[in-house]
């Protein structure tokens, strides 16, 4: 990988801490708008700029014990300060090369709250029970990283399973934990129902949604066909009894998005708006950019058992995730939400497939 730029290092200082100034100013702090984006770009640097700072200490502490080695005159004092300075230097490499992946380039939805959409695909009643076995995957995996989420929509199918999931992931760990799931996920077992113990496979899509901020997107209210109705499935002692759940149709794109979770229809409105906006920023990358369409057509595809990104063989207790031929035999764990190793696997890869590109790059301009 390429040297580090120390012009560059001193912009990211500059930058962070022209940031925190400005966040102590209370006429940001007012601006809600303002301060959400001043609060995502100080989370984007931080990181980095803590790095480059102890980067940019040890550089000069080397210096200093670099120049007293050299002219110091007492052989033992001397040895001590060569072991010294050869430790600073080891650790002044590793910290190099910590900085070198911090400065890979961060998608632009790094740190955003996103929508985690779960549907049934093929396969029948199993899809729909292996979606909801999917669903709560997710939020056991949530729960054990400390990630706040929400469920926003839980459409059950009345035999145990669901017509679709979805979960409104909070925090700045939300995107970067879960960006890489979109996509078919495939499951071989045997069905309770099958009564030949016949292994039937089926798929679930999932995808991935960052949300909106608030100026992306503008919504005429006359394009808009909002329902109400009563809440029914995961949703506490007020499913069924008021008509609090919102469905919300924008007409001019056909999209439906909805919400009943809270006891509120005023709430559940203004969640099922959000998301709306979410969808329709997502649907506009689609169609302006031949990165977000590709990116749509990965993760959501048709829900056919052939278009997978990864396996859940449960007579193997097996778990394949395809792209990065990654393979692990504790399918029981990962479905009770222990999931960090293929994260892991997959943001590792991504990481390295970024910095090829990035070393690619350089190459070219030389």
């Amino acid at each position: 990988m390429a040297d580090l730029n120390e012009n560059n290092l001193h912009s990211i200082l500059s930058s962070f801490r022209s940031i925190e100034e400005r966040l102590a100013d209370p006429q940001v702090t007012a601006d809600n708008k303002r301060l959400t984006e001043l609060s995502r770009e100080r989370a984007r640097l931080a990181t980095t700029a803590e790095l480059a700072d102890q980067w940019f200490r040890l550089k000069d502490q080397i210096e200093e014990c670099d120049k007293g080695w050299q002219s110091e005159k007492d052989p033992e004092f001397k040895a001590e300060l060569l072991t010294e300075l050869k430790a600073m230097r080891l650790k002044f490499e590793e910290l190099g090369e910590e900085l070198k992946l911090e400065l890979i380039p961060k998608d632009a939805d790094a740190g955003k709250n996103i929508y985690l959409e779960i549907r049934a695909g093929t396969g029948g009643d199993e899809a729909g029970l292996f979606a909801r076995d999917l669903f709560r995957m997710y939020t056991r995996y949530l729960e054990n990283e400390g990630v706040a989420y929400e469920i926003q929509e839980f459409n059950d199918t009345g035999v145990g399973g669901i017509k679709e999931g979805i979960l409104y992931v909070i925090g700045d760990r939300a995107y970067d934990l879960l960006h890489l799931e979109a996509g078919t996920h495939r499951v071989q077992r045997i069905p309770a129902t099958e009564a030949n113990g016949r292994i039937h496979t089926s798929a679930v899509t999932v995808a991935v949604i960052p949300e909106a901020d608030e100026d992306e997107v503008t919504i005429n209210p006359v394009d808009l066909r909002i329902d109400v109705f009563r809440s029914s499935g995961a949703g506490g002692q007020h499913v069924n009894k008021t008509e609090s759940a919102v469905r919300i149709t924008h007409l001019p794109t056909g999209i439906v998005v909805g919400c009943q979770e809270e006891k509120s229809q005023i709430k559940n409105r203004a969640k099922a708006m959000k998301a709306l906006m979410s969808k329709l920023v997502e649907k506009q990358r689609s169609e302006h950019a031949e990165k977000y369409a590709s990116e749509k057509k990965a993760q959501v595809g048709s829900g056919d058992r052939s278009e997978k990104i990864r396996t859940y063989n449960y007579p193997q207790n097996r778990v394949t995730d395809h792209r990065i031929n990654f393979t692990a035999h504790n399918l029981d764990q990962v479905m009770d939400g222990r999931m960090e190793n293929i994260i892991q696997a997959l943001l590792l890869a991504e990481r390295e497939e970024k910095m090829r590109s990035g070393e690619n790059s350089v190459a070219a301009r030389r």
